[in-house]
């Protein structure tokens, strides 16, 4: 397996956003098609952060009220590459602190973008209301306005593309190209 290189980041940044736009036309769920696109681009993968990814779609539980699923699948991709580990599970500083100052990194890119990371309130900005989609005819609704069609891949792929720009603006190659390395090992 190469290592990704730092001039590689406009590349992989355009990739990503072409396959979450793709997975999320395809597949639905932003939370783990975001994780899908990055996982396929980044050539790294966790099956059990992927399941666990499915209740956070549509804002979470597809209530619409907390974080967009696509964002949220952005951090946990962070948090893989920089989280705390249980087997460093303590209140002093550790990784979780460069992890939550690399999110910010992506929170600002949505809120130049869209205003908010909250789904709803992206809903609103970009379809004009949000939706209660786990309501067939919220869903339907949200369906005419291109909402799966469009918008949400459109969402889930500058999710993806941010991710990978902010691993690379944030000095997380050694990180990924570790964990790379790691999974192509095993």
């Amino acid at each position: 397996m190469q290592t990704i290189k730092p001039e590689q980041k406009e590349e992989l940044a355009q990739k990503a956003y072409e396959a979450g736009y793709r997975y999320q036309l395809e597949k639905r769920c932003c939370s783990q098609t975001s994780l899908a696109g990055l996982f396929e681009v980044l050539e790294i993968q966790s099956s059990e952060i992927f399941k666990a990814a499915t209740g956070l779609a549509g804002g979470g539980a597809l209530f619409g009220d907390a974080g967009c699923g696509a964002y949220d699948g952005g951090l946990l991709l962070i948090g893989m590459l920089k989280g705390r580990a249980m087997d460093n599970f303590v209140t002093e500083e550790t990784n979780r602190f460069k992890c939550f100052e690399v999110g910010r990194e992506l929170h600002k890119k949505f809120i130049n973008e869209y205003g908010t990371v909250i789904c709803r309130d992206i809903e609103t900005n970009v379809l004009g209301r949000p939706f209660f989609l786990s309501d067939k005819d919220d869903y339907a609704k949200a369906d005419a306005l291109g909402n799966h069609s469009s918008v949400s891949p459109d969402v889930v792929g500058k999710a993806c593309k941010w991710t990978v720009e902010v691993i690379f603006e944030q000095g997380l190659l050694e990180e990924l190209n570790a964990l790379r390395e790691q999974q192509a090992s095993s």
